[in-house]
């Protein structure tokens, strides 16, 4: 990342806490230096917002049998890397399907908005089948350094594992966070595979971000089971095509195969030059 991206004066954030936030009490929290984002010093990366938001979701209304199926976010602009509230409610309730809506705000605006499909558990074991493709394990692919393509304290805070074939546009990757999502708290497997999921758009990178800006305005993750806590696995492919938009679209795995699929929106333009 080049110097005109980044800003230089930086919002002062917790260094010392081990963990993406800090609780401040109900829906509030305070953001550490790993969540710090790429494109700038005094941004949140979406990742963990998103996983703050799929936590707060989950913490809503919790019902027994009651599952997430799909989570689509919407960016509504740059998110400080300061002290966030996030409100959460039922939009659109029901026994067996119900929407939720949580909204993250910074200094009472409204900076991310998330919309979550909660489907009750049925069996369909008789019927299961998956027709995505798996991914080598962890083990099988070689180390790589984030933090060699991308600044922030977010990409420092992961510990990755990419596709020795990998190429500009197209790779497979697994990915684990050093640090939990919240400071003290135990978050579910879906919330902790969510808090990953935007890091797609950096790991199959067409240009490099020192020349291009290629932010995502959105996500969207659906899953068809509930993952399984540990590596999350990518397999990504990054299109851009000649007006300014792309996509970057993902399947995603843990360690006992595909588990669902993520999309994201791009904004492709040139890097500003001073």
């Amino acid at each position: 990342m080049t110097s005109e991206t980044r800003d230089s004066a930086a919002f002062e954030l917790d260094r010392e806490t081990p963990a993406f936030y800090r609780r401040l009490g109900p829906g509030r929290y305070a953001p550490t230096v790993h969540v710090q984002g790429a494109w700038r010093d005094d941004e949140q990366h979406m990742a963990p917002v998103s996983g703050i938001l799929a936590h707060e979701i989950d913490l809503h209304e919790p019902r027994e049998g009651m599952q997430l199926a799909r989570i689509s976010f919407d960016i509504l602009g740059m998110i400080p890397a300061r002290p966030s509230r996030v409100e959460v409610r039922t939009t659109r309730p029901g026994r067996t399907i119900e929407l939720v809506e949580a909204t993250m705000l910074v200094d009472d605006r409204a900076v991310v908005r998330a919309h979550a499909w909660r489907l009750a558990a049925h069996d369909s074991e008789p019927v299961a089948g998956v027709e995505l493709e798996p991914i080598p394990t962890p083990d099988a692919m070689a180390p790589w350094t984030g933090s060699d393509t991308w600044e922030g304290g977010y990409i420092e805070g992961l510990e990755f594992r990419v596709d020795a074939e990998r190429r500009p546009g197209r790779t497979r990757a697994w990915i684990r966070a050093l640090n939990p999502l919240v400071d003290g708290e135990t978050c579910s497997p879906t919330a902790d595979l969510v808090r990953l999921a935007d890091t797609a758009n950096g790991i199959a990178v067409r240009v490099s971000p020192r020349e291009w800006m290629f932010p995502n305005v959105d996500l969207s993750v659906h899953l068809f089971r509930e993952p399984a806590r540990g590596w999350v696995g990518f397999d990504t492919r990054v299109t851009m095509g000649p007006t300014g938009l792309g996509l970057t679209s993902t399947t995603l795995h843990d360690e006992l195969g595909p588990v669902g699929r993520a999309e994201q929106i791009l904004t492709v333009r040139p890097l500003p030059r001073a």
